[in-house]
């Protein structure tokens, strides 16, 4: 197993201010970082994926799409827009050295219909991720696609909708993430979510349902942990908790009070949480 921390718990865009932060993380036992990549400046990554090979870091990265490029949109130019800037964010993955890009990149985040998606949208969908999966192979990255809860996407919002999801663009390439936090509020049975995309999870977010420090809410730890350990995962277990650092994803995360003694004390409890659920049941 290995075990990473989301950096989305102290920027949306990290630089070499939070180096040493960073370099905490790998004092306390994580294995990687999960970098979000909202800034696409290729040459900033090289050099902070130099930095963080360094410090004997691995990374996954974090992304998401918005209103003016939405994957699903009616409109031809802008689904475009959004493949143009999924094969840029690929493109930082590759200067990063991250293995998986993560996240909603299937559709944009917090816009809604005021219905569920159409056939269409469905397959406007389809086509961009296949079009970004090709892509993601050139680049040596994985894609794991996330569905989110219902209150901030509409596309895809249980681990049946993105397992589908990505059978439907069938490349090697595209993937599917299991999210203790979107799963507690939309599945029925959590362990039948997880073993229903068994052959396609290549990621987990460890996230409470609070999304601050995972094993002190009311998430279905012991099933979420039984059951990977029953399908046989053994890949990147990242810890997502949300702080009131984001601005930019604030209207869809809704976090604006502090759950957390301290970052880092959040990072050092959801880290310990993690390593004791896996010697509980893969040692």
């Amino acid at each position: 197993m290995k075990y990473g921390m989301n950096l989305l718990l102290w920027s949306g865009d990290v630089g070499d201010e939070h180096l040493p932060m960073i370099e905490r993380l790998k004092t306390m036992g994580f294995d990687g970082v999960e970098v979000p990549l909202f800034n696409l400046d290729v040459d900033k990554w090289t050099r902070f994926g130099q930095k963080l090979d360094a410090i004997g870091l691995e990374r996954t990265a974090v992304t998401i799409r918005n209103e003016p490029d939405n994957p699903i949109s009616s409109d031809p130019t802008i689904r475009q827009q959004a493949v143009e800037l999924n094969k840029q964010t690929l493109d930082c993955c590759q200067a990063l050295g991250a293995q998986s890009l993560v996240g909603p990149f299937h559709s944009a985040i917090g816009i809604f219909s005021g219905a569920g998606p159409t056939d269409e949208e469905w397959k406007w969908g389809v086509d961009v991720m296949r079009e970004t999966a090709e892509h993601a192979k050139t680049c040596n990255v994985v894609l794991a696609v996330e569905m989110l809860n219902r209150f901030e996407t509409y596309l895809l919002n249980t681990n049946a909708d993105a397992t589908r999801f990505a059978r439907e663009v069938n490349h090697p390439n595209c993937k599917v993430l299991h999210d203790t936090f979107h799963t507690h509020i939309e599945e029925k049975c959590v362990a039948q979510a997880i073993r229903d995309c068994t052959d396609l999870l290549c990621h987990v977010h460890i996230s409470e349902n609070d999304r601050s420090t995972p094993g002190q809410g009311h998430v279905h730890w012991d099933t979420n942990f039984d059951t990977l350990h029953e399908v046989g995962y053994d890949g990147w277990m990242v810890i997502e908790a949300f702080g009131l650092a984001l601005p930019e994803i604030a209207a869809a995360t809704k976090i604006w009070r502090r759950m957390y003694e301290s970052e880092e004390q959040l990072a050092r409890d959801g880290l310990a949480f993690m390593q004791e659920q896996v010697s509980k049941r893969w040692n």
